[in-house]
């Protein structure tokens, strides 16, 4: 059953990980997973609109993994944005954050790339396609790292996107992550 935006995803807890979408899966549609929380005052740039927050740039799509983070008792300490090897930056996303895994699909080339350690995961994920509320399946993408204190080892990881059709800026995905070296997993962005 397709994922509708009314009934938006509560925050769920997984193992994650990032990977190819080699496999054949299951994909259903879902939305933002943070319609209904504050924006915290200060310099973001983020503006709420209804249940969620507007963002202009990818740059955006950082305060609100900070802030979602921050929520989450595990606040994001490193960030990467998603760029295909085309340059493209506007990606189709399809995700299980039941099982950690994400793949992103680049609008220019259709080349898939999973995200971080997602290849690891996608044989027993059920990959949903992400869609915002306005109908747009194109976003720019940025992922987010909570670490263990005095280590690099990534504890929490967050998964954020911005609909450049009508710039909502939003969670779509997070799990519990247990990367050893958070800028390697960055890397796989």
């Amino acid at each position: 059953m397709p994922c509708r935006v009314s009934g938006l995803l509560e925050q769920t807890v997984a193992h994650g990980a990032a990977g190819r979408a080699d496999s054949e899966v299951n994909v259903d549609r879902r939305g933002p997973v943070n319609g209904s929380v504050r924006v915290r005052s200060g310099s973001m740039t983020l503006k709420k609109r209804g249940k969620f927050q507007y963002g202009d740039s990818q740059e955006d799509i950082r305060d609100e993994l900070l802030r979602y983070g921050k929520k989450n008792k595990h606040a994001a300490h490193h960030f990467a944005d998603a760029i295909c090897k085309c340059g493209g930056k506007l990606f189709g996303l399809s995700l299980d954050d039941n099982e950690g895994a994400a793949v992103r699909t680049c609008v220019g080339c259709k080349t898939e790339h999973a995200i971080g350690d997602s290849d690891e995961f996608l044989e027993e994920a059920e990959l949903e396609e992400c869609a915002c509320p306005c109908g747009g399946e194109a976003f720019e993408i940025t992922i987010g790292v909570s670490l263990y204190e005095d280590s690099e080892d990534v504890r929490w990881l967050y998964l954020g996107c911005r609909c450049p059709k009508c710039g909502l800026t939003a969670v779509y995905g997070d799990w519990k992550n247990e990367f050893n070296g958070y800028k390697k997993l960055l890397k796989r962005v």
